[in-house]
């Protein structure tokens, strides 16, 4: 659109055409328009998945972090 991007063989320079503050702000209404936001039902849920998961995914690893604490302690109890 007012964005205009040319590239010349020889030099290899860039001319880009410059917008104004007032058509930048208009132009970022338009994209934010046709933006499709999600319910608060939709981000409450997204959230708490989000809660679910991490809770899960922290005890697996405190699952193998133990797990390999008690494999490291019994072979350093063998090195003695």
């Amino acid at each position: 659109m007012s964005r205009i991007s040319v590239s010349q063989s020889a030099g290899s320079k860039n001319i880009v055409a410059k917008t104004s503050p007032l058509e930048f702000i208009q132009q970022v209404r338009n994209e934010t328009a046709k933006v499709t936001w999600p319910t608060r039902r939709e981000t409450v849920m997204t959230g708490v998945m989000v809660v679910i998961m991490t809770t899960i995914l922290a005890l697996f690893f405190l699952g193998v972090d133990s797990i390999l604490q008690a494999i490291v302690s019994a072979l350093l109890k063998l090195a003695q």
